[in-house]
C-alpha cells in the first residue's frame, strides 16, 4: 500500500534591504526584512506574517529593521472591545449619506483620479505624489491575496474614498486608504477605518490590522485614536493607551 506525502512547502526566503532614507522621520535611515509573495500559499504567508508585525505592499511583505530605531510600532484593533468615541460618532453622522460596498482589487481611471487629489491635498512632497496610472494600477494589482476595494460613494454615485484592504485569517488588514479631500469635515480617513471595524465585525473577526504608529510622525500618529488599540512588543501583542494625535484623519 502506498502512501501520497503531503506536498512540501518551500522555504519561504527573506532579504534585508539597503539603506535608505526614511519617509517618516527626517534624517533617520530605513532598513527593511522583505518577502514576496507568490503561490498558492502567499494569502496564508500574509496572514502568519500580518500578525508578526508585517506589512504588505505590491507583492511585497516587509518589517522595518532599521539600525538603532524603534519608532514603528505595529498596531491593531481588538474589534469586540473597540467602540467608537463622540468625535467618531458624529463622523458616522456626518457621512449616513454615504454607501460603502467591496468591490475586486482591480484599479480604474475612477479610482486613479481621487488617489491623484488626495496625494496633491495631503502628501504633495511624498513619492506617491508622482504616481501615474500604471503605477497606481500597479499598487492595487500587484500581490492580491484575498484582497478587494471597499468604495464610499454618495447619493449621486460620486466616488468619495477607497480603502485596499487584505482579508486575514484572523481579520482585515488596511493596506492603504484615499480619499476626496474636498469636504474635509467627513473625515472620510477615519470613516474608511470604522467600515473596516464594521466590516470585521459582520464577519466575526477580531482584529483589523493598520499597520505602523509611529508618535513623532504626524502622517501615521492619527492611528491611536483607535481605542483600544493593541501592540506588538516584545511579548507579543497587548493593549496600550497611546497618546492621541490633535487631528482627524
Amino acid at each position: 500500500m502506498s502512501v501520497i506525502q503531503p506536498p512540501i512547502r518551500p522555504l519561504q526566503q527573506f532579504y534585508r534591504s539597503g539603506p535608505m532614507p526614511c519617509p517618516y522621520l527626517p534624517g533617520r535611515v530605513e532598513r527593511k526584512l522583505f518577502t514576496r509573495l507568490s503561490g498558492l500559499q502567499a494569502a496564508d504567508i500574509n496572514s502568519t506574517l500580518s500578525r508578526a508585525g508585517f506589512r504588505r505592499s505590491h507583492d511585497i511583505v516587509y518589517r522595518p529593521v532599521c539600525p538603532g530605531c524603534t519608532a514603528c510600532v505595529p498596531v491593531r484593533i481588538p474589534v469586540a472591545a473597540f467602540e467608537p468615541d463622540r468625535t467618531m460618532r458624529r463622523t458616522l453622522r456626518r457621512n449616513a449619506d454615504l454607501t460603502v460596498t467591496a468591490v475586486p482589487a482591480r484599479a480604474t481611471l475612477e479610482h486613479y483620479r481621487v488617489f491623484a487629489l488626495y496625494q496633491t491635498s495631503r502628501h504633495g512632497d511624498s513619492d506617491m505624489s508622482r504616481m501615474r496610472f500604471p503605477e497606481f494600477s500597479a499598487m492595487i494589482d500587484e500581490g492580491r491575496v484575498d484582497t478587494c476595494l471597499f468604495e464610499v460613494r454618495d447619493r449621486t454615485g460620486r466616488l468619495r474614498g477607497v480603502a485596499l484592504a487584505d482579508r486575514l485569517e484572523d481579520g482585515y488588514s488596511a493596506v492603504y486608504s484615499f480619499f476626496d479631500p474636498a469636504e474635509p469635515r467627513r473625515s472620510l480617513g477615519t470613516f474608511l477605518i470604522l467600515q473596516l471595524v464594521a466590516e470585521a465585525r459582520a464577519e466575526r473577526m477580531p482584529y483589523v490590522y493598520l499597520g505602523y504608529w509611529i508618535g513623532s510622525s504626524r502622517k501615521m500618529a492619527y492611528k491611536a485614536r483607535f481605542r483600544p488599540l493593541e501592540v506588538l512588543g516584545r511579548d507579543g501583542w497587548g493593549a496600550i493607551d497611546l497618546p492621541a494625535p490633535d487631528e482627524p484623519a
